[in-house]
């Protein structure tokens, strides 16, 4: 299967690597330094699951360059999606689908807008994993969990195509039988964390065990399943237990990409995360003052250490 990655991170970095390494015909899309050294030295993936190092590799900076293809595995920063659709659009078959796994819950509406409605199937990665260095992509949990379906949570034979993929390369993938559930449900985990991570620039298992930050944890997860609930996301009170117990689950070292970025001065996807939840919860009349909170305190890094404040 041809396969164009954008966006050659985490996300994006592992998950492609792991696609290459099975035989499929891959291209990342990456940029800068970590570009220049997939050029150079291949991609890397450090990972408890196995180590991969695929060399050579195929990247190049702008996806023009990359020709026409059967799929798009779409992993960019929310903040650049715009411009990385847009970016897509020679290389596109009538057909061709692009398989989106970002953050947040509202990738799939913008990308539509610009590539085309329909294009999009919407799916979320479950993984811990980030630009280490140039180059290498470190997978630091024992997990790595692709779920996707079209929008109207059927198996098309895109779905099947990509799946069949996924699994001939050992990647734990599913055909979700309710997508935007799913979406919500890692949503509601992962904004929360995002947020908190990278306020504090702790770690999962201090957050835990601290009574106040885990208090902090608590409410910002009860206002997303509370603006999700009146948004029939398929959300409901009762999922509570269960997405506590996940958290109190993440690895003790467990961070966020966020909080990565913010560490490395980068711009961050807090208008995606909590800012996305504050709008929502607006849409829906339900208050969301811990998300508030959360990107307020952050206002001043949100654009990262290149922009003045």
């Amino acid at each position: 299967m041809k396969i164009v990655v954008m966006g050659s991170g985490g996300i994006g970095g592992y998950f492609g690597a792991r696609l290459a390494a099975a035989g499929n015909d891959v291209t990342f899309v990456a940029r800068g330094a970590h570009l220049a050294a997939m050029q150079a030295e291949g991609l890397k993936i450090e990972s408890p699951l196995g180590n991969v190092h695929l060399t050579p590799t195929q990247a190049v900076r702008d996806a023009r360059d990359a020709g026409s293809t059967d799929a798009v595995l779409f992993a960019v920063k929310m903040g650049d999606a715009e411009e990385a659709a847009a970016s897509l659009l020679p290389l596109l078959g009538k057909e061709t689908p692009i398989f989106a796994f970002q953050n947040g819950v509202e990738a799939a509406d913008l990308i539509d807008k610009i590539a085309g409605v329909g294009r999009v199937v919407p799916g979320v990665a479950r993984i811990s994993s980030h630009i280490a260095r140039p180059g290498v992509v470190q997978h630091v949990s024992p997990f790595a969990r692709l779920e996707f379906a079209e929008a109207n949570n059927t198996a098309s034979e895109r779905c099947k195509a990509f799946h069949a993929a996924c699994r001939n390369a050992g990647i734990d993938a599913t055909l979700s039988a309710n997508i935007q559930r799913e979406l919500w449900l890692k949503f509601a985990m992962l904004a929360p964390m995002a947020g908190v991570t990278t306020l504090t620039q702790r770690t999962a298992g201090p957050l835990r065990r601290n009574a106040d930050t885990r208090a902090l944890i608590e409410a910002a997860i009860q206002e997303i399943v509370a603006v999700g609930e009146v948004a029939g996301t398929g959300l409901t009170a009762s999922d509570l237990p269960s997405l506590i117990k996940t958290i109190d689950g993440l690895p003790e070292t467990m961070t966020s990409s966020m909080s990565h970025d913010r560490a490395a001065g980068k711009a961050l996807e807090l208008n995606w995360l909590s800012g996305a939840v504050v709008r929502l919860g607006q849409r829906c009349a339900v208050p969301t003052p811990t998300h508030r909170f959360i990107v307020q305190a952050l206002a001043l890094e949100a654009a990262g250490k290149s922009t003045p404040a």
